[in-house]
């Protein structure tokens, strides 16, 4: 049997000579203007894109089936997408606002879980002309409930229901257009463990079909739609369409007065802010704010705006793992290398990237301040009771770290 023989030969043929044309096209954003034109970021463009062609068939296939959902991790230590921060896990699951699931799971440790229910991705944000960012993103956040709400016995266990009939406790509604499950958890302190979850839905009924080849051909079709969407919006949608969160212009500091910080905000649990920074190999920018309630996350990201390697180097920042100054202010140092200051978020060499802030628990915008600094001269401009450590306890850092996020990742 050869090609030619099978009727829907030519329409499968056709349909991965497109996506391959277009993951080729995708390639070429790896040189764009907004990634540096050093080694380390190109290099670094294209694994950004290999990592997510690993699970753009994940996400257009194999777990697309509403009937039969699973949980799908977006990102790991080993596949970052772009707007993710280290300390936060990344989950979804396709659902259909016309059915009914059920997740159940064991609540971990994490301060933070929030599960949300996705509604429709428009062609545009609301309110404006500006397209909406690449799919599975851009839809519109419509009810969440957050761990604490989420009632559990003695040992953790919990059922939540998603749809179907009005529940007094553990439900979330959903609508006709509801297409997926958010699921978002943050870290602070090493200790703390993972949510595990599963989902099904209640009226499953199986083995589900195999993949017949038209729905082959749309998955080839979503797959390329994605590869090339995320290739081509990172990270110039932020710039554009995230109320001047993102501002390349604003270089080394965060936009006065910007905040991501409306209604859907709000349902999404969290309230942020963002920076584009810019280092020569001698200089260290110095990030300031008071120290403040709640729970908040620094995370860096490159030039892509993915989370930069959280597995092995220090490049986030949360309340239980930084020290703060005896005058009430938190102080983190952006280097290209270790001056052995505690609060150190390493830029792993490149020339360029993010740095986004996260408030979690309140919706309190923290005014951040910055200073650009010679690097052989940064302690001239730190208090002189600054948080300090060796090597070695570096070294007992990265190992702790290191080991609590494959915990979390189960790896």
């Amino acid at each position: 049997m050869a090609y030619g023989d099978g009727p829907d030969d030519a329409a499968l043929h056709a349909a991965w000579e497109q996506f391959c044309d277009t993951l080729k096209h995708a390639g070429a954003a790896a040189f764009k203007d907004a990634n540096p034109a050093n080694p380390l970021q190109r290099a670094d463009a294209f694994r950004f894109l290999t990592q997510n062609l690993g699970q753009a068939f994940d996400l257009a296939l194999e777990t697309r089936d509403t009937a039969f959902p699973q949980i799908h991790p977006f990102v790991t230590p080993t596949r970052k997408l772009g707007g993710d921060v280290a300390d936060f896990t990344y989950r979804q699951a396709w659902i259909d606002g016309s059915r009914a699931y059920r997740l159940t799971g064991r609540k971990g440790t994490a301060r933070w879980l929030n599960v949300t229910v996705q509604g429709p991705r428009p062609q545009t944000i609301p309110g404006t002309d500006w397209p909406s960012l690449h799919e599975p993103f851009g839809d519109i956040p419509e009810c969440n409930i957050t761990g604490a709400q989420i009632d559990a016995d003695a040992n953790g266990h919990f059922e939540l229901f998603v749809g179907g009939p009005a529940r007094a406790r553990n439900w979330l509604p959903t609508t006709p257009a509801s297409r997926k499950l958010f699921i978002r958890e943050a870290f602070d302190g090493w200790d703390e463990t993972p949510t595990m979850l599963t989902i099904e839905a209640l009226d499953m009924a199986g083995p589900p079909a195999l993949p017949a080849p038209a729905r082959m051909v749309e998955a080839m079709d979503w797959a390329g739609a994605f590869v090339s969407g995320l290739m081509r919006d990172w990270p110039e949608h932020s710039w554009l369409t995230s109320r001047g969160v993102c501002d390349p212009q604003c270089l080394n500091a965060f936009p006065p007065d910007r905040t991501a910080n409306d209604a859907s905000d709000a349902r999404r649990g969290r309230m942020a802010a963002h920076m584009v920074w810019r280092l020569e190999p001698d200089e260290a920018l110095i990030v300031e704010m008071d120290a403040h309630a709640g729970f908040w996350i620094f995370g860096m990201g490159g030039a892509f705006m993915g989370s930069m390697d959280f597995l092995h180097r220090p490049v986030s920042a949360t309340p239980a793992r930084t020290r703060v100054d005896s005058d009430g202010v938190v102080r983190l140092v952006l280097a290209h290398d270790d001056r052995g200051v505690h609060n150190w978020l390493d830029t792993q060499q490149f020339r360029e990237g993010n740095l986004t802030y996260r408030n979690l628990l309140t919706q309190d915008a923290a005014r951040l301040r910055t200073r650009l600094v010679p690097r052989d001269r940064l302690m001239e401009h730190l208090p002189a009771d600054t948080a300090m450590v060796t090597p070695a306890e570096r070294a007992a850092m990265r190992l702790e770290r290191f080991r609590a996020v494959k915990r979390r990742y189960g790896i």
